[in-house]
């Protein structure tokens, strides 16, 4: 079983939901994402979604997009984020790791030595955000020869057929996007998410992690009552740069804000 079933599961049997923070890689500068990360597992999370900066993030919103400007002025790339995942593994061997990026640098590393690259650092799944399962069949036999969920993600609009694509496709949990637009856009419209829940738990067997949107611990709180996980990213980011001078303050209020959605999710 991957850690990510594992971590799944075990939430499951007690009652609990994920919450899934994501942070670009090398944001504000490449030495703080490692102490960050263990900062957000110590505040609650249970899945980390890590963000390899990339120079044209299509899917993403202003704040991100910036988030990966400043970490590519670092030179950080997806082989530096795989040295930082690496890094984690060292201390951390329970909380599962998930690349999220684009599939532009995966190509260039090519599928097969991204694959072992992946392995080698411990990552339990990649979310590429430009790669549809219909175009993802080498990607997939790679990372799962190699015991790494292949996640896709799943928009508003969204068939049967395209969901029992994903849940043939995927493994770990599928993203379920729960806006239309871009990341860190637009508000979260609860009864919208519940219908299409439905209809994605009709035709998939795996969790569902809801995304885009969630800003607050009451927001992580609803959504959580609807899905499996909770994803925030943009409302993180935001700190980051709010105190791209005081870095420790922006953890700082990573962390408080994390804690909160953690304790109204168990609530």
């Amino acid at each position: 079983m991957s850690r990510l079933a594992a971590t799944f599961e075990q939430l499951s049997k007690a009652g609990r939901k994920a919450l899934i923070p994501f942070v670009s890689a090398g944001d504000p500068r490449p030495d703080f994402t490692l102490p960050l990360m263990h900062a957000m597992v110590e505040a609650g999370a249970d899945v980390i979604e890590l963000g390899v900066p990339f120079s044209d993030p299509m899917a993403d919103g202003p704040v991100i997009q910036r988030a990966s400007e400043r970490a590519l002025e670092h030179k950080m790339s997806l082989r530096r984020t795989l040295a930082i995942a690496t890094e984690f593994r060292k201390t951390n061997q329970q909380t599962p790791v998930v690349l999220m990026g684009y599939v532009n640098p995966i190509e260039a590393m090519g599928y097969e030595g991204f694959a072992n690259a992946a392995q080698r650092a411990e990552i339990d799944g990649v979310l590429t955000v430009d790669l549809p399962p219909e175009e993802a069949d080498e990607c997939i036999a790679l990372l799962k020869a190699r015991d790494i969920d292949p996640i896709f993600l799943l928009a508003p609009n969204s068939s049967d057929d395209r969901i029992r694509k994903m849940d043939a496709a995927g493994s770990g949990y599928i993203y379920y996007v729960s806006l239309k637009g871009v990341t860190g856009a637009g508000h979260l419209d609860v009864g919208d998410v519940e219908t299409k829940l439905n209809q994605i738990r009709a035709n998939t067997h795996l969790p569902v992690a809801i995304g885009f949107g969630v800003k607050d611990a009451q927001t992580a709180k609803t959504v959580a009552n609807l899905g499996d996980g909770v994803v925030i990213g943009s409302a993180l980011i935001s700190k980051i740069e709010a105190n791209l001078d005081d870095p420790e303050r922006a953890k700082k209020e990573i962390v408080e804000l994390l804690t909160a959605m953690r304790q109204a999710m168990d609530s």
